[in-house]
């Protein structure tokens, strides 16, 4: 029986192939035995501080093999984790922290110029035990961390290795709604590993492929499709921190990458900045998109000057993770105007709005049930119950159809959410962040077009009486107090926001006024 816990599933790879390279960071790799031999350590670590069964333990850096190690290290201990997205700003952070009552914080000492200790330091987080910073030396350092398990022994990492079961919760992944406040998802051992094997085959992972992983680790591409798809399969993985062409393009010529998933946006920036270069790109095999339209002749560009002989595009939510996939050897057209078929042991259907199933073609709410179906959301019984009904259907909150031969078109959003380069963002979240802005009486935000994100964030803005504020200063405010992805890209000021009867917002017409 194939394993169904992170911690075995990395167990097994490293038995199986013990002397296979796992990782690849800089000049520097690791075979899978040595990648899990670390993990264990670090497992020992968290034993050491008390870290047991059922407690979370966040993490918050960039791509990394200090990364991967934190994380399989607690699920080894039999720790949950709580991925958090490197671009947010210490309240946000400290916010999830609180609400996931993590009692250790794995960070990275500084990224993109931010100290990120010091932006959660001063926060209430009560439960929070610890800072460790991966890449930091001295006190709460990386071999201090670790040096704190040299007395745990081998038979105790075992024991707690031993006690993960399928049904455990391996990750509580928050991901805000229409209410604008985050919800956490939470996902078993089982709910991961069986699914993104299930993936891998349908987007034709294979064993001796080299994986650049440019999606970050704290959203599911990146961490379930990601690394613990290649902990599973014994892929080699290339973890990237930031995305950059140029950096991106030297990986591929120079440790032979064959695999790469992404946004449209990674395509079209290395098809741009590589425009009358001459890389050698031989290597490069497939290439699996998704969250965002992807236009036909960008597929048959990925295949003729990138030399992906097998692009695929996908859809999920982290309330599932994979849902469908396009097929090898499925044509531009397919790739581009649908998102593929169904996983196996995945069930997809249209409804309207009295729940009946849609005929073949028709539009509706999709619902989605199989065993990568999220338990529900974190201590949220009422929002757990609005999405999933008695039979165990999932509500997405996306319109589309399937058509008869079961491939899924999205053709609109229920939510307001958007898709900036990948990116999920969530209009009232964004909302509320403006409205901390000293001269924002109200605001709504939109996703309007962008050719290379996909979609970028409009913000229409009614200012306070008697004050005044440019767009360039309330972007700028903005960048200092969210997440880069949330930024709006352009502020556009009104008098009074159009609203219906109820009072509710009419984005409707805020599209209107943004064509």
């Amino acid at each position: 029986m194939l394993p169904e816990t992170i911690p075995a599933a990395a167990r097994a790879t490293a038995e199986r192939l013990p002397d296979t390279i796992a990782l690849i960071e800089g000049e520097e790799s690791w075979t899978f035995q040595q990648l899990y031999r670390d993990a264990r350590r670090v497992a020992a670590a968290y034993l050491a501080l008390g870290i047991r069964k059922g407690d979370v333990v966040g993490i918050w850096a960039p791509n990394c093999r200090h990364w991967i190690l934190a994380a399989l290290g607690a699920h080894i201990a039999g720790a949950a984790i709580t991925p958090l997205n490197t671009r947010m700003k210490g309240g946000e952070a400290a916010d999830i922290l609180r609400r996931s009552y993590a009692r250790l914080l794995m960070c990275t000492e500084t990224f993109l110029g931010f100290d990120y200790p010091a932006m959660v330091s001063g926060h209430d987080l009560p439960n929070l035990d610890r800072i460790v910073r991966l890449d930091g030396e001295g006190e709460d350092g990386w071999e201090d961390f670790l040096a704190r398990g040299n007395d745990v022994d081998e038979a105790a990492v075992d024991a707690a290795e031993a006690a993960v079961t399928p049904d455990d919760l391996s990750d509580i992944m928050f991901t805000s709604g229409t209410t604008g406040s985050p919800k956490g998802v939470l996902h078993s051992h089982g709910n991961v590993v069986p699914l993104f094997r299930h993936w891998a085959e349908r987007v034709d992972l294979q064993e001796d492929d080299r994986y650049l992983i440019a999606n970050p680790f704290f959203h599911t591409f990146g961490y379930k499709a990601g690394w613990v798809t290649c902990l599973a399969l014994g892929v080699t993985m290339l973890p990237m921190a930031t995305f950059d062409v140029n950096a991106m393009a030297d990986l591929i010529e120079q440790k032979q990458v064959s695999f790469i998933p992404g946004p449209p946006a990674i395509y079209q920036s290395l098809l741009q900045g590589l425009a009358g270069q001459q890389r050698d790109f031989s290597s490069m095999r497939v290439a699996v998109t998704g969250a965002a339209p992807v236009p036909p002749i960008l597929v048959e560009r990925m295949r003729r000057e990138l030399g992906m002989e097998n692009v695929v595009n996908g859809y999920g939510m982290t309330e599932f993770g994979a849902i469908t996939m396009t097929g090898k050897g499925d044509s531009p057209e397919i790739i581009s105007q649908t998102c593929g078929f169904p996983l196996p042991g995945v069930e997809l259907k249209c409804v309207d709005d009295a729940d009946r199933i849609v005929d073949p073609g028709e539009t509706g709410e999709i619902l989605v049930r199989g065993r990568g179906r999220m338990i529900g959301y974190f201590e949220n019984p009422e929002a757990t119950a609005e999405a999933i009904d008695a039979d165990g259907w999932l509500r997405t909150g996306d319109v589309g159809s399937i058509d008869a031969q079961g491939y899924l078109r999205i053709t609109d959003r229920m939510k307001d959410m958007y898709i900036s380069g990948g990116f999920n963002c969530y209009p009232a979240e964004i909302e509320k962040l403006l409205a901390g802005h000293p001269a924002i009486e109200l605001a709504a935000v939109i996703g309007v077009p962008d050719e290379r994100m996909g979609e970028v964030g409009k913000a229409f803005v009614v200012l306070r009486p008697d004050h005044t504020a440019d767009a360039q200063a309330i972007i700028t405010w903005a960048r200092e107090n969210m997440a880069n992805y949330k930024v709006p890209r352009s502020i556009e000021f009104v008098e009074e926001l159009p609203r219906n009867a109820g009072g509710k917002v009419l984005r409707t017409e805020l599209r209107e006024m943004a064509r």
